[in-house]
């Protein structure tokens, strides 16, 4: 009797242990930071860029998260000629990506989830001769719906390592002159499959 009560009680722990990261009233914090700069062959400086999103989700029920990420997205392309050396465009963004986030539990340290987002970026595109003075030239919107499915693991209740993919995605780019005229026909494109050799990684905080 003593060993079944011992049992019980361990096969309790593990479930709140596997519970506790995802249960209601918890918070999630987390999102992602991306930096790259490559130098082109003959390119005098080298192309970069940078993201940051930072998000934060709320449990409205077990295992089901709603929340957005709101940050910063910018790059630099060099696009320099013999004549003028040290052209170059700028594109600078602000990122909202509202988000809706379902777990599923394996065993007390690994969970599957599915997420759908809405990511959505509004910025501008400048350019320059010599490499000082930046002239905006277009502005731009981008509205897209994302499924991504992943894993995550838990090594403690209030940290887990992510792993996920892109599963199906639509964008829809559109672009503007200074005077707000459309510039081309808006830019859509739509994706299915996941590439899971190249899976994305991030942390969440669960509080």
């Amino acid at each position: 009797m003593k060993k079944l009560l011992l049992s019980l009680i361990a096969v309790s722990a593990l479930a709140f242990t596997t519970q506790a990261q995802t249960e209601k009233g918890k918070f999630m914090l987390g999102g992602n930071v991306e930096f790259k700069s490559i130098k082109e062959n003959g390119a005098s400086k080298s192309n970069t860029n940078f993201n940051i999103v930072p998000s934060v989700g709320y449990f409205i029920s077990d295992n089901f998260a709603i929340g957005t990420g709101v940050g910063f997205g910018f790059a630099k392309t060099q696009a320099g000629t013999t004549a003028l050396p040290n052209a170059a465009t700028k594109t600078q963004e602000f990122v909202v990506a509202p988000f809706a986030r379902y777990y599923k539990g394996i065993n007390e340290s690994f969970k599957f989830f599915g997420q759908l987002s809405v990511p959505m970026a509004f910025g501008n595109n400048k350019v320059t001769a010599d490499g000082d003075n930046y002239a905006k030239i277009s502005k731009y919107n981008n509205v897209g719906v994302a499924l991504s499915p992943g894993f995550a693991f838990f090594p403690s209740k209030k940290f887990g390592i992510e792993f996920s993919v892109q599963g199906i995605s639509y964008n829809n780019n559109s672009i503007k002159d200074n005077n707000g005229t459309k510039i081309g026909d808006s830019d859509k494109s739509f994706s299915i499959g996941a590439n899971f050799f190249a899976p994305k990684i991030g942390v969440q905080f669960y509080l």
